[in-house]
């Protein structure tokens, strides 16, 4: 039951995002804007490109998904599908599970697919390219699980948008410095496994937890 509840509701979402792909490319686009700004702003020379690409590249996935992050359950809300969440003989936390993991692979793994070009950019050395990757990797989820549990807490708030990045921003500030800070590492010749670590200890934490807060923060919303 919950299999099938989780596939209805992924091709649910998938065919909304069909239906709206216009606003499917919205995050992918904002990222690299995001990323040729930069390249602009420092003048495009690799000397002052190279050792700053990596924390830009992944400000530029946390702002794509945080971008997205609004509409995660306002939708649901407003045309009364979240209220079939709450009847339906699978737990609560399990749809939310789901969707969130739609968030991510429609927010997140896009601009992760294409950073090895952006990357190329901002003149990313290639021996960082692999450490990069694990951390987005790793730490892209945690933004999307902590996300859901802010979007929760402010569906049933109009015009939520600011105070939801006024939420968000602080969660995710550990989560960017240890991304970007496991490249550096790494970049200095130091050992960046200790920040990876900490990324999946966190991505293991966020995983049951973040679901479980969210769905309560959904109840109350609902209620």
């Amino acid at each position: 039951m919950m299999l099938q509840a989780a596939r209805a509701l992924m091709v649910r979402d998938a065919q909304l995002l069909w239906a709206r792909r216009g606003d499917a490319f919205q995050p992918a686009l904002f990222a690299l804007l995001t990323v040729v700004l930069f390249a602009l702003g420092l003048g495009g020379e690799a000397r002052a490109l190279a050792p700053v690409a990596a924390a830009v590249l992944w400000l530029a996935v946390l702002l794509a998904g945080l971008l997205a992050l609004d509409g995660l359950f306002r939708g649901d809300l407003e045309d009364g599908s979240l209220e079939q969440w709450m009847l339906a003989p699978v737990p609560l936390w399990w749809l939310v599970l789901v969707r969130t993991g739609m968030h991510w692979l429609t927010t997140a793994l896009p601009v992760i697919v294409v950073i090895p070009l952006l990357g190329e950019l901002l003149y990313l050395p290639h021996a960082q390219l692999p450490t990069l990757l694990l951390s987005l990797l790793l730490g892209t989820p945690i933004l999307s699980l902590l996300g859901a549990v802010v979007a929760a807490l402010t569906v049933g708030m109009r015009r939520a948008g600011i105070l939801l990045a006024l939420l968000a921003l602080p969660l995710y500030v550990p989560v960017l410095v240890f991304g970007a800070g496991a490249v550096t590492a790494h970049a200095q010749g130091l050992d960046a496994s200790g920040a990876l670590l900490l990324l999946g200890a966190g991505l293991a934490l966020a995983l049951p937890l973040a679901p479980l807060t969210a769905a309560a923060a959904l109840r109350i919303a609902h209620d």
